[in-house]
């Protein structure tokens, strides 16, 4: 039993980083859905509401993902024509960098 519990233990630490990073992942779907979804195809699947917004899966052939958290930083100004500005605090930006690597083609 104590092997059982010290084994445990061990792999505990291994957990909670795959723990977090789902949690990034949950909070970025929810920040798209809430924000994004009436323009974009936020998901692995599906064509965007809106012709001229890209689907965010294929963000990554357009841009490097990690050099979105800049312009999520600072106010995303271009994109479509109807594509309102957003400017996201640290912990957003993370959510969401992580929720787009998640489901990249």
């Amino acid at each position: 039993m104590k092997r059982l519990l010290a084994s445990c233990l061990l792999l505990l630490p291994l957990a909670q980083p795959a723990t977090a990073q789902e949690g990034r992942i949950q909070r970025g779907q929810v920040f798209v859905q809430t924000n994004c979804a009436l323009c974009h195809a936020i998901g692995r699947y599906g064509d965007s509401p809106l012709k001229e917004a890209p689907p965010f899966r294929t963000l990554h052939t357009r841009y490097p993902i990690d050099n979105l958290a800049e312009a999520l930083a600072e106010g995303i100004v271009t994109g479509h024509p109807s594509m309102p500005e957003f400017q996201l605090d640290p912990a957003q930006i993370n959510d969401v960098i992580a929720y787009l690597k998640s489901i990249q083609e």
